[in-house]
C-alpha cells in the first residue's frame, strides 16, 4: 500500500500507483457476463479474470440506481449518504421529489476527497440525473453522454465532449447511451491520464433482454471491448453493478403486480395512505415506474406494526418492515422513508394504481428491480487482491477500497495476455 493515504467517511484509501477506473455496469446481473463469457463475446474479461479478482458483492437495497451510484463513490450506505431512491416524499414539505439534487447528498464522495488532494479525476455518465450528484464539490472532468452536446469548461471541465468524443449524440433509450460513456473513457484515458475515473452506464439493455441472449450478448461484447483498451493503457479496472435484474412477469409475458396503494385505499380508506415508489425518475419507458421496493406513510395513530404484518401475509409481498426495521436492515435514513417499507418477492413488482401506470412504453416483457432478489452483483478486477479476506462481506460499495487497497501491481505481461 502507498504511504500516502486519504480516508473519507471512515474508510482509508491509497493513493493510486496507476489509473484506477471503477464501472459501475447498471442492472448487471452476474448472468449476463457469465453467459457472455460462455459464448466466446467478451474475450478480454474471459484471458483478465485468471490474472485478477472475481468475487460477488451485495449491492444497497433498494436496488436502483441512485442509491447504488452514491454508495459506491461514498465507500458507505445510505445512511450515510442520504440517497435512499430516485424518488422520495418530503413529509415537512409535504411533497414528493426527485432525489437528484446534490442538495440531498450529506455526505462527501471518495471522487471529490481525491480531487481535492490533487488528483486528475474524470467521471461519465449515461443519465444526467446522476451527474450533479457523483460531481458534487469535485474538481475535474464530470459529464452525461445524454447531454454530451452541452458540457462546457465551467460547469463540466470540457468543453463540447460530443465532438471530443467522436460519435453521434445517443438516445436516452438505446444502448448507445452506455458505449458512448465508454469510448469517452477510453478517449479521456489517452489525453488525460486521470488518476481516477468513474463510468456508470444505462440498463436500457438489461430491462428489454436476459442474459445470455443476442442482443445482452452483442452489448456486453461492445464493453469488453473497451475495458480491453483501459487494460492496455495500464489502468486498474474494476467492474461492478448497481443492481441485479430480474423478470417480473408470468407465463403469459404480463406485469405480475401489486398495486399496493389500491390495496391501502380498501383497507384503511382512500387516499389516507400514501405509497412511494422510489424507482420513480424521468425515465421510465422501459419499466413503468416498476420495481420491486415501495415505502407508504400510514396517517397518524395508525397501528404500523398491525398494517406490516398484514403485508407480510400477501404471496406477492417478500418483506414488510416498519421504518426502525427497514432502516436497521437496509442502512437506511429513517428521515427519508416511510413507515413501512415493503419488498416484493423476486417475480412481481409493486405500483400505485392502475391508473397511475402507463405501460405503453413497455415493448418486451417487463424486467426490472429493487428488492433483494437484484441484491447479488459483480465484483471483478483485471488484478489480483491477494491479501483481500475470502470471506470478507463485499458490497458493491467496496469497489474503491478493491481498486486501491487491494488490487496488486499488473503482471508483467498479463494486460498483453488478456487483450489477445
Amino acid at each position: 500500500m502507498s504511504e500516502r493515504t486519504l480516508t473519507v467517511n471512515g474508510r482509508r484509501y491509497a493513493w493510486p500507483k496507476a489509473p484506477v477506473v471503477v464501472v459501475c455496469i447498471d442492472g448487471s446481473e452476474p448472468a449476463y457476463m457469465e453467459e457472455a463469457m460462455k459464448a466466446g463475446m467478451m474475450p478480454w474479461l474471459s484471458r483478465a479474470l485468471p490474472h485478477g479478482t472475481k468475487r460477488l458483492a451485495d449491492c444497497v437495497v433498494p436496488s436502483f440506481t441512485n442509491p447504488n451510484n452514491l454508495s459506491i463513490v461514498t465507500g458507505a450506505p445510505p445512511s450515510v449518504h442520504g440517497i435512499c431512491g430516485n424518488y422520495f416524499y418530503d413529509r415537512e414539505a409535504g411533497t414528493e421529489i426527485m432525489m437528484n439534487d446534490p442538495k440531498y447528498l450529506r455526505a462527501g464522495t471518495i471522487l471529490a476527497a481525491f480531487a481535492d488532494a490533487g488528483a486528475k479525476l474524470a467521471v461519465v455518465t449515461a443519465k444526467d440525473k446522476l451527474r450533479k450528484l457523483l460531481g458534487k464539490g469535485m474538481k475535474g472532468i464530470c459529464f452525461s453522454a445524454e447531454k454530451a452536446n452541452e458540457t462546457t469548461m465551467a460547469e463540466h471541465g470540457i468543453d463540447d465532449a460530443l465532438a471530443f468524443v467522436g460519435l453521434k449524440l445517443p438516445s436516452v433509450y438505446s444502448a448507445g447511451l452506455s458505449e458512448f460513456v465508454f469510448a469517452a473513457g477510453v478517449k479521456l484515458m489517452h489525453r488525460d491520464r486521470p488518476d481516477i475515473m468513474y463510468l456508470s452506464t444505462t440498463d436500457y439493455i438489461q430491462h428489454k433482454h436476459a442474459p445470455g441472449t443476442a442482443v445482452a450478448n452483442d452489448f456486453y461484447r461492445m464493453m469488453d471491448h473497451y475495458w480491453a483498451q483501459l487494460d492496455a493503457a495500464g489502468a486498474t479496472v474494476v467492474l461492478t453493478a448497481d443492481h441485479g435484474m430480474n423478470a417480473k412477469h408470468g407465463p403469459d409475458g404480463k406485469p405480475q403486480i401489486l398495486f399496493l396503494q389500491t390495496l391501502l385505499d380498501g383497507w384503511l380508506g382512500k387516499d389516507v395512505a400514501r405509497v412511494i415508489l422510489p424507482i420513480t425518475d424521468p425515465y421510465v419507458a422501459h419499466h413503468g415506474a416498476l420495481g420491486s421496493f415501495a415505502t407508504a406513510y400510514l396517517p397518524e395513530g395508525e397501528d404500523v406494526t398491525a398494517v406490516a404484518v398484514r403485508l407480510a401475509k400477501l404471496p406477492e409481498v417478500e418483506l414488510a418492515l416498519t421504518r426502525a426495521e427497514a432502516a436497521f436492515r437496509f442502512e437506511l435514513p429513517q428521515d427519508r422513508i416511510g413507515d413501512i417499507v415493503v419488498v416484493s418477492k423476486k417475480a412481481f413488482v409493486i405500483g400505485t394504481s392502475a391508473d397511475r401506470h402507463d405501460l405503453s412504453g413497455l415493448d418486451a416483457p417487463l424486467r426490472s428491480h429493487g428488492g433483494v432478489s437484484e441484491q447479488k452483483v459483480p465484483l471483478y478486477c483485471n488484478r489480483k487482491a491477494s491479501s483481500l479476506p475470502v470471506d470478507a462481506k463485499l458490497r458493491n460499495f467496496s469497489a474503491f477500497d478493491l481498486a486501491l487497497n487491494y488490487a496488486e501491481p499488473a503482471i508483467a505481461g498479463a494486460a498483453r495476455r488478456a487483450v489477445g
